[in-house]
């Protein structure tokens, strides 16, 4: 079975079967969605009866963890839809994704970081792997083998009921033997300290490639907050990186600060890379900008052969002092929180930072 999303796989043949787990169908099998007797929309369905929307939905009690799909393979999960009731539940749910019977997770991030949404509040995105629309209808087109088993749970942290929509798109089928597994993984530096950098991706060891990186920033000092660069350390390196970025602002395709002169920060979604979302200060409780952005190495994979660990400096601009230059670089001591999205050999996490508590997750 290939993972390529190219369009020419669509005139192909092959001996694969589509199958989809949501809440009408918790198993995926063939002919048994749409039975349900009870569930979330029981009361709306009144007397209409099984087949009219009785399960549509799960409720995730505070501190319970639902299991979302529990797959036998050979097979290739293939797109992701869900959503949520409330949206603060973005931050306070986190999502796992188990490979091939492992304990360890492949995948332990934050739902809505997941979607390139790690501020409980909608943005929209219009990217090739992950597609946020109104209003919070998150999609995930990451090709996801697997030889054997796939495991997907959503963790409930907070401190509320959480109500879910999902559907699980996946076939089954042979897989190819060179396919690798998806992988993710989510830090925050709360702040990063003080002339520190922030640690995207680190422990990381085996063979694969790195596609994708979403952040949320948020910014603790005035002035410009993006010429931190970002660095790839590939197969050894040490103290200086293989791949040596020039800003952050130009890692996720922009220039010159995201600033359009007269028009001042401005937002673009495309299907490589964006900065999706920008939100102000409004003068009273919300005190601080914060930026969502992000950016898919689908064209330019990273690829690495033995490990991989990857940094971003908080770096800012300030007023020069005495020197002659009108500005300086200057340390800042941002809340970054990052997504690391690459594939490996290894069906099971490497280098996985610790699980995050609420505390951890909460957006302040």
């Amino acid at each position: 079975m290939s993972t390529s999303a190219g369009l020419d796989d669509l005139a192909r043949r092959t001996s694969a079967v589509t199958r989809s787990i949501s809440a009408e169908n918790f198993t995926g099998a063939k002919g048994a969605g749409g039975r349900a007797t009870e569930g979330t929309g029981a009361q709306a369905a009144g007397r209409l009866g099984p087949g009219w929307k009785i399960s549509p939905s799960i409720d995730i009690a505070a501190g319970e963890t639902a299991v979302l799909a529990d797959i036998e393979g050979p097979g290739s999960i293939k797109h992701i839809w869900c959503t949520t009731d409330p949206h603060r539940a973005w931050r306070g749910t986190l999502l796992r994704m188990y490979w091939e019977g492992e304990e360890e997770p492949a995948v332990e991030v934050p739902l809505g970081d997941f979607f390139c949404n790690g501020w409980n509040t909608f943005s929209q995105v219009s990217s090739i792997p992950v597609a946020a629309n109104p209003n919070g209808g998150f999609n995930a087109y990451w090709p996801m083998p697997f030889r054997r088993a796939a495991r997907i749970t959503l963790e409930n942290v907070s401190a509320e009921k959480v109500t879910l929509y999902y559907q699980v798109d996946y076939e089954l089928g042979e897989v190819d033997d060179d396919a690798a597994y998806f992988h993710a993984q989510w830090r925050r530096s709360h702040p990063v300290p003080l002339g520190e950098v922030h640690t995207v991706l680190d422990g990381v060891t085996g063979a694969g490639q790195y596609v994708g990186t979403y952040m949320a920033w948020g910014v603790n000092s005035p002035g410009w907050w993006g010429e931190g660069e970002l660095k790839f350390y590939l197969d050894g390196d040490e103290e200086y990186p293989t791949i040596c970025g020039t800003g952050t602002e130009d890692y996720f395709g922009g220039a010159w600060n995201f600033d359009v002169p007269g028009q001042g920060y401005t937002e673009y979604t495309t299907p490589y890379l964006g900065l999706n979302q920008i939100l102000c200060p409004d003068g009273l409780y919300a005190s601080q900008q914060r930026f969502g952005m992000y950016r898919w190495h689908i064209a330019d994979p990273v690829r690495f052969a033995e490990d991989l660990r990857i940094t971003v400096q908080s770096l800012g601009i300030g007023p020069g002092q005495g020197n002659g230059l009108p500005h300086r670089y200057r340390h800042t001591s941002d809340d970054i929180a990052s997504t690391a999205v690459f594939y490996l050999d290894n069906p099971a996490g490497t280098g996985r930072p610790a699980t995050p508590g609420l505390l951890d997750l909460e957006v302040d």
